[in-house]
Formats: C-alpha cells, sequence, structure tokens
C-alpha cells in the first residue's frame, strides 16, 4: 500500500503538531486534529495523544510519581500482579470494552481504573471512563494514561467524563435537546418511525453505547483525537451526526423495507453504527458540519437540565406517598465546612450563625460543597465603597452574597458566576446587561430560611423542558460599577446602591420571589460576600 501524500492540513507530523501547540495557534490545532486523515496505528498518532495531553497536564513528572507511589501502596509492587481486583463500582458492566487489548493490557487498564478510584473517591458513575482508559493505553504508557484520565477527570474548564448518574442522565437529555434544535429532520422523522416519546427517549439514552461500543474502531479513533482536546462537545456533534447518517440511511431503504419501533431501537441503529457506511472523514465532516452549535449554549442547557432533574427529584421526594423514601445522594453532597471553617466564620462573620452558614451550605450545588468557605469582603473591616467590593471580589466564582439590614433582616444570593463578567461585551460590543447561570438563586434566613432557586428548573411544559423560559426569567446578576442587582424581570430580588448603604427588594420573574426583607427600601447594616478556597 502506497504512504498517501501529506497535504498543507491533513496529515502533519507529530512536529509539525507539536510546534503548533508550542506557538500557540489553537484554531490551526483544532483544524489540523479535526481534518487529517491518519489510519488508526499511524505512528504519528502516539505523539499526537501525548501532545494533546501535555496541553491539560501541566505537572507530568509530580503525576508520574504520584501513580506509582499509589500502586506500591495499594499493591506492594510496582510488577503487575496476577489479580487487580475488581472494578470500582462506578465502572458500568455493560460497557467494559478492551478494545482488542491483550490480557496484559486489561490487567493495565483494571490497574490504571482502580488507581483513579483511590484518588478520585467522589466518583460513584463514570461508564466512559474504563473504555476511555483503554483506548489511551494503545497509544501511551501506563503513567502517561493516568495522568491523561486524572486530568480529565478533574478538568473545570473543558468536560470530559461523567463521574455521577445525575450527570449521566443530564448529558443525554441535553444531547436531546440539542438533536431536536440541530438535527431536526432527523429526529422529527425518527419520532415518526418510533411513534411513542419514551421509544425515542430510549435511542438517546443509548447515544454514548452508539458511540464507544459499536462505531467501528478507525472511526472511534478519530472521534477520540478531537475529544481529547475540545472534551464532550464533540460527543454531542457526533451524535447529531449519527442521527443525520442515520436518517438519511432509512429513507434511502426501498419502500417494501418496512421498519417497526422494536427494530429502530434495539437493532436497525446499532447495527447501523457497527457497520457505518462512510469514512471516518465523512462522519467527522458531517459532525463538524453542524452549524450554530456553540459551547455557551451546550453549557448553558446543561446547567438548566440538572438543575430541573435536581428540582423533579426534590419534588418527588417531598410528596407525601414517597416520604418514607430516601433518595440517593452523592457522597460528596454530605461533605460540611470542617470545624475550623466554622469556627473562623463564626468569629469573623456578622451576618451568619453557625446554623445559618449550615442551612445555606444545604443549598449549594454538590461539587462546591467540596471546598472551603472563607470570607472576602465584609463592610465591618473593609469599609463601604463599591470599588473595595469588587477588589475583593470580582475574580472569584461563585460567591455567596449576605445583606444584614438595619431591621434585623438576613437574606442574600448565590452568586454563580464572577462579578467580574459585568466588563465583559455583548456581540455588538456593547457592555452587557445581565450574566450568571441558572444555578444562582436567592434566599431569606431571618426570620425565615427559604431558598428561592432560578424558575427554569421548574419549566416543564414544553417538549423542550427547561429551555423554553423566557428572557425576562433568565436575568441573574448585573453591576455597572454603581449598583449591583441580582435577578430581574419587574423588580429585582437585591439591588443595593454604589454605596453599599441602602438598597431595595422586590418579586422578580427570575426567581418568583416576593420581597426578601420585611420593607421593600432597607438600610444595610452589614454586607459580606464569601468565596471558596481553591477553587
Amino acid at each position: 500500500m502506497g504512504v498517501k501524500r501529506r497535504s498543507h492540513l491533513h496529515n502533519k507530523t507529530a512536529d509539525e503538531v507539536e510546534r503548533i501547540v508550542q506557538t500557540g495557534k489553537v484554531r490551526e490545532l483544532k483544524n489540523c486534529i479535526r481534518f487529517h486523515q491518519w489510519l488508526p496505528f499511524d505512528c504519528v498518532r502516539s505523539r499526537l495523544w501525548q501532545i494533546i495531553c501535555s496541553i491539560h497536564v501541566k505537572d507530568k513528572a509530580t503525576m508520574d510519581s504520584l501513580y506509582w507511589d499509589t500502586v506500591k501502596q495499594i499493591y506492594g509492587t510496582h510488577d503487575l500482579v496476577a489479580k487487580t481486583g475488581p472494578l470500582p463500582t462506578f465502572v458500568e458492566p455493560s460497557f467494559q470494552m478492551s478494545y482488542y487489548l491483550n490480557e496484559t493490557g486489561i490487567q493495565v487498564a483494571r490497574r490504571v481504573v482502580n488507581i483513579i478510584s483511590y484518588s478520585c473517591p467522589d466518583i460513584t458513575y463514570a461508564p466512559s471512563l474504563y473504555p476511555i482508559t483503554c483506548l489511551l493505553l494503545h497509544y501511551m504508557s501506563e503513567e502517561d494514561c493516568y495522568a491523561c484520565v486524572s486530568q480529565m477527570v478533574s478538568s473545570k474548564k473543558t468536560k470530559f467524563i461523567t463521574q455521577t448518574k445525575l450527570h449521566f442522565e443530564t448529558i443525554w437529555r441535553t444531547s436531546m435537546i440539542l438533536c431536536r434544535r440541530h438535527a431536526k429532520s432527523a429526529v422529527s422523522y425518527l419520532a415518526k418511525q418510533a411513534g411513542e416519546n419514551n421509544i425515542l427517549e430510549s435511542i438517546h439514552q443509548q447515544w454514548l453505547n452508539c458511540i464507544l461500543k459499536e462505531l467501528p474502531f478507525q472511526h472511534l479513533v478519530r472521534v477520540m483525537d478531537c475529544f481529547m482536546f475540545e472534551g464532550r462537545k464533540v460527543m454531542y456533534r457526533v451524535w447529531m451526526a449519527i442521527l443525520i447518517l442515520f436518517h438519511r440511511h432509512l429513507t434511502s431503504l426501498s419502500p417494501n423495507d418496512p421498519l417497526n419501533k422494536e427494530s429502530i431501537v434495539e437493532a436497525t441503529l446499532m447495527d447501523f453504527c457497527h457497520n457505518l457506511p462512510c469514512s471516518p472523514e465523512k462522519l467527522l465532516r458531517t459532525a463538524y458540519g453542524v452549524r450554530n452549535f456553540s459551547s455557551s449554549e451546550m453549557d448553558r442547557l446543561f446547567i438548566k437540565t440538572e438543575m430541573y432533574l435536581k428540582s423533579k427529584a426534590a419534588a418527588s421526594a417531598s410528596m407525601p406517598n414517597n416520604k418514607n423514601v430516601m433518595v440517593p445522594r452523592s457522597r460528596s453532597s454530605d461533605v460540611l465546612p470542617t470545624s475550623q471553617s466554622q469556627v473562623n466564620i463564626q468569629m469573623m462573620s456578622h451576618t451568619l450563625t453557625i446554623r445559618e452558614l449550615l442551612t445555606v451550605w444545604s443549598w449549594l450545588p454538590v461539587r462546591i460543597t467540596m471546598y472551603q468557605p472563607e470570607l472576602l469582603y465584609t463592610t465591618e473591616e473593609h469599609g463601604c465603597s463599591m470599588t473595595t467590593f469588587f477588589n475583593r471580589v470580582e475574580q472569584h466564582e461563585p460567591t455567596i452574597l449576605i445583606v444584614k439590614t438595619a431591621t434585623e433582616d438576613v437574606f442574600g444570593a448565590y452568586c454563580s458566576s464572577r462579578w467580574a463578567e459585568r466588563n465583559s461585551k455583548d456581540s455588538h460590543g456593547g457592555r452587557q446587561g445581565y450574566f450568571g447561570t441558572g444555578e444562582t438563586f436567592v434566599f431569606t434566613l431571618v426570620p425565615n430560611e427559604i431558598k428561592y432557586p432560578w424558575v427554569g428548573i421548574s419549566a416543564t411544559s414544553s417538549s423542550d423542558g427547561p429551555s423554553c423560559v423566557r428572557h425576562a426569567a433568565e436575568l441573574f446578576m448585573a453591576s455597572d460599577g454603581h449598583m449591583i442587582t441580582v435577578g430581574g424581570g419587574k423588580g429585582q430580588a437585591i439591588w443595593i446602591d454604589e454605596n453599599i448603604r441602602y438598597g431595595k427588594t422586590d418579586g422578580c420573574l427570575t426567581f418568583n420571589n416576593p420581597p426578601l426583607a420585611s420593607t421593600t427600601d432597607f438600610e444595610i447594616r452589614v454586607l459580606e460576600v464569601y468565596g471558596f478556597q481553591n477553587l
């Protein structure tokens, strides 16, 4: 077989890719990874994956040392033992694909996954982690594989691997909404064929199965090239591409080949993926040919869907006939502020008692409770200056803002985004008005402890679920440097003036809250802002 001639864009050498990385040309690197045509076992890929991993893994030597120290601690030796023990419970039994690894390779994969479980005890459900580990081991050493998977697990900016059942369900529901928007014809056709909505949902639940389990190896490796650099959004694109190509395949069949619901759900789609009748290049061309799909849209939908599912679970748990049913919780949701943190806040805070701190803590997103609170700003110590306020808090995300009024009311807001975003520009170059996400909420502590979450989590009336919320109910945070506001639409939940002396509270559409204080206009006795250490 002759060697294909490399073009300027396609099939760059590993040295060329490394030079692109070193010069920081992100767009050129992205295009190179998306559109090259390397074969599955081209020697370039081993270097390529190590180069991509080096972008995410900052202290490689420390990661290697940590891995082998942990191996020695658990197994007593660096040598590969015959029995590496059972796989962690977060591994899905039906997702144990080894992709042609030999027995030694499988044992290495099991050891890497067990060390990940030991290092990250809060992972409760991660079906994609084991197959991704096996794929990586085709192209890198054991310690390199561990470093890469660890970074995928801990990455905050680029999302790779789900770690709880809630996030797993959130992802497939998010992909379903995205497909309705960006692969309308394919989804409409499948809905017509399926007939019942629950059957259509079952198709979307199979999305990772179709990609990680059914795609031919040469297609999957190309998907992984892009996934390792761009993260989860690649999987969304590939899933949309599969549905688009599947739709074209079904419409090309003879009218004499009738399809029934079961064949579409259980056989035809899986068989189509397993014997995909197109090249890896065409699959990715179709995936990246989906227009107007952005990371910001994906992130917004993910947060809305997650909050919708949390709200649904909470509502179900509070139903009278379910009062004896315990809702499973992630281990991390039981994490409380340390005794030292509680003592520190009790000594410094002029707004919170320990009981009120723990109340607010119970309302926070689970992942945030892994970090300890710290007082960033208080008018008692730092004065009543908006400039000082922003200097001390604007780079922190998230924050908790708490107000104590002259009439002893205590209320506040969980602010999901940095206050520095007030300086961001909109698409027209002007200063954007509101910012933040649907994780933002407001609350009262005195006289009553009540949380008012974003109304989007209960927006279930349309087929798009939480995505149907109108703009007036998405006004989370705002500031022009002379005031700060939380909530909007027919009023602001919290409005504070530039001298941090007076404020106003009204009902608003964002949180569907009543005024948070006993009077709509109030005088501020103390304002405090809390952040989270090492976040």
